[in-house]
């Protein structure tokens, strides 16, 4: 079974749309943080929004790291897409929570192993934690106040949270990772 990993930027009051405000704070660990992730990663998982602006930008890109982002699966969430542009890409529609247990039980995608990661996509991530299919947060906590914007636990579903790992960047980032509790299986 897969891990799926939610991994955003998030802005000390919870904010995670249009992480511009990341840019002054970017370094060499982050940036090995993210390769990482990456590198460790089967597949991404998103919505149109992200997608879109991610679409638009790695193609054409030659920053380290295009080619393994290019190259990697992308499973897209959409209501309103018809066809997906980028290489390796297929769109899911239909009943989002099943089609993403079937990923992670690797039903959807050939390979076994490795995690599915879910930049951004704040609509999706909502959907993901509602029907308990997140298996790990990894947010980069930056400190900026940002205001106002989409925020990550802006839902009415509740969630309890264990620290699995935390580190802070010279830059002042702070890294945070959490596991949801999850109730006993029985039966």
């Amino acid at each position: 079974m897969r891990n799926l990993i939610v991994t955003e930027f998030l802005s000390l009051d919870g904010v995670m749309e249009e992480p511009r405000w990341t840019a002054p704070y970017w370094n060499h660990e982050i940036a090995e943080i993210k390769q990482a992730e990456s590198l460790a990663s089967s597949a991404l998982l998103m919505g149109r929004v992200t997608y879109e602006g991610f679409a638009s930008a790695w193609p054409n890109s030659t920053d380290e790291g295009a080619d393994l982002m290019n190259s990697l699966p992308k499973h897209v969430v959409s209501s309103t897409l018809t066809s997906l542009e980028w290489n390796n890409s297929s769109l899911l529609v239909g009943d989002v929570a099943r089609q993403v247990r079937q990923l992670k039980e690797g039903r959807l995608m050939e390979g076994t192993g490795s995690d599915i990661l879910v930049y951004g996509s704040a609509m999706l991530v909502q959907t993901l934690m509602a029907h308990g299919l997140v298996d790990l947060y990894r947010l980069l906590v930056y400190p900026v106040v940002v205001g106002g914007g989409k925020r990550l636990f802006s839902g009415p579903t509740p969630a309890t949270l264990r620290l699995t790992e935390s580190r802070a960047f010279s830059s002042g980032v702070v890294m945070l990772c959490y596991a949801p509790e999850r109730a006993p299986q029985t039966g």
